[in-house]
C-alpha cells in the first residue's frame, strides 16, 4: 500500500462505510505528482444538484469530475448509485468504485470518452486488481 499523500483529500459525506485505501494508489497512477485532488463520496441529492447547476443536465450521476486549476481537481463519487449499477457492469461494487474513480481521475488528466481512455481505465484496473477482465 502506498503511503498517505498530502495532495489527496477524501470527505465521505454519506453514512456508508467505504474502503478508500486504494484511493492514494489511483491518484498516483494516474495524475502528477503535484497534483491536489478532493474526492467527495455522496449520494444522490448532492450529485443531481450539482449536474442540475454545472452541467445543466436532470440525471443522476455516478461520478462528477470538475478541475479547479491547472494542477487541482475535484471528483464527485455517487456511492448510491455505484451501488445500484454495479452489477450492471459486471464490477462488484468496490471494483466500480475504483474504475469510477480512475474514469474521474482521467478527465482530470485530460481524457475525453474514447477508446484511449477505455484502454487506460482497464490498465488502472488491472494493476489494481490483478485478476480484473477488460470488456
Amino acid at each position: 500500500m502506498k503511503k498517505a499523500d498530502p495532495t489527496l483529500s477524501i470527505h465521505n459525506t454519506t453514512r456508508r462505510n467505504t474502503d478508500t485505501a486504494l484511493f492514494v494508489t489511483v491518484k498516483q497512477l494516474l495524475l502528477p505528482k503535484d497534483y491536489t485532488l478532493s474526492v467527495v463520496l455522496c449520494g444522490d441529492a448532492r450529485v443531481q444538484k450539482l449536474n442540475k447547476t454545472y452541467r445543466q443536465k436532470e440525471y443522476t450521476p455516478n461520478v462528477l469530475s470538475f478541475p479547479v486549476a491547472k494542477n487541482e481537481g475535484e471528483i464527485f463519487l455517487n456511492l448510491a448509485q455505484i451501488a445500484r449499477e454495479a452489477a450492471r457492469y459486471q464490477h462488484t461494487p468496490k471494483e466500480h468504485l475504483h474504475y469510477l474513480l480512475i474514469h474521474g481521475c482521467l478527465h482530470l488528466d485530460g481524457y475525453g470518452h474514447s477508446s484511449t481512455m477505455e484502454r487506460a481505465e482497464c490498465r488502472a484496473m488491472q494493476t489494481l486488481f490483478p485478476s480484473y477482465t477488460c470488456n
